[in-house]
């Protein structure tokens, strides 16, 4: 069901332990610590390997998360804005993550520019609370989605290159 490539990746990000979200204030704190240092040490890996292709950052309270994210295509560089809040109900609830820029050029997505997690990465995510986190849902939600859709668009010339 999960590809070598995708069962390293993972293995590589570390797990989470704290279960908290927004409203639990003092937990809260400790459960963005253990969120920063999985991005941080799945950023370092992904430079490592070559395959850097996110940036992130988040607002003062860590419930609010934006930046970049690129995918490469026949040696172009396609870059999007990316854009997710934390739910309340967070770690239970996953975060949807957004794309505006690409709200209604493709049928898995949702209002907002929300990608579609619904079939895949949904129960992945419910069966390993609270052990996964952003870290994971950028890893096995976005970036599959990004390798699936992007390609996808640019052959329909629904996106296009733009220089930077």
């Amino acid at each position: 069901m999960v590809d070598d490539s995708t069962r390293k990746t993972l293995s590589s990000i570390p797990l989470l332990q704290i279960r908290a979200g927004p409203r639990e204030k003092d937990v809260w704190v400790q459960r963005l610590k253990e969120e920063y240092q999985a991005l941080i040490k799945y950023v370092e890996n992904n430079k490592q390997s070559g395959s850097d292709w996110f940036r992130l950052e988040s607002n003062k309270e860590g419930t609010k998360w934006f930046g970049k994210c690129w995918y490469m295509h026949n040696l172009l560089k396609y870059e999007f804005d990316v854009e997710f809040d934390i739910p309340v109900t967070y770690p239970t609830t996953a975060p949807e993550i957004a794309l505006p820029e690409l709200d209604g050029k493709t049928a898995k997505m949702y209002r907002g520019g929300k990608i579609c997690l619904t079939d895949h990465f949904k129960p992945l995510w419910a069966r390993n609370v609270p052990k996964f986190g952003i870290a994971h849902a950028m890893a096995l939600g976005l970036a599959p989605w990004l390798a699936v859709e992007v390609p996808d668009l640019i052959e329909k010339g629904i996106i296009t290159y733009k220089e930077k």
